[in-house]
């Protein structure tokens, strides 16, 4: 995992939001371990307990399990709830930002591919 974080929210938020993209991009499976505790905060430079609070948010999600003595592990059906969260979430808190500054620019045509109309003002 990348090591590089941003002050934009808490560092356990940023790794959660890390695992999330690797279960959508398809780079965790259900069933797949995740990176160990240990491994995940030695490579991201960060405390033990920060990757373990970010885990146990996997966990009250309902994403990931706890295997007593093996790790945490992708649950069963993880991407598909994710897609459909995730896809919630883009539609109700990005997406209007996006299409109004898509208006304001006068793009939607461009996007579309067809001439846009110019712009009345």
């Amino acid at each position: 995992m990348d090591s590089e974080w941003n002050d934009s929210q808490p560092i356990y938020r940023q790794l959660r939001d890390r695992v999330v993209a690797m279960v959508l991009d398809g780079q965790l499976e259900d069933g797949d371990a995740l990176p160990s505790v240990r491994t995940v905060a030695t490579e991201g430079r960060i405390n033990p307990l920060t990757v373990l609070k970010a885990y146990q948010q996997l966990t009250d999600e309902g994403l990931v399990e706890k295997r007593r003595g093996l790790g945490m592990f992708v649950r069963p059906g993880a991407r598909e709830r994710l897609m459909l969260d995730e896809r919630q979430r883009f539609l109700t808190e990005q997406w209007p930002e996006i299409r109004a500054t898509i208006h304001r620019l006068g793009l939607a045509g461009e996007l579309l591919g067809v001439a846009a109309e110019p712009a009345e003002g």
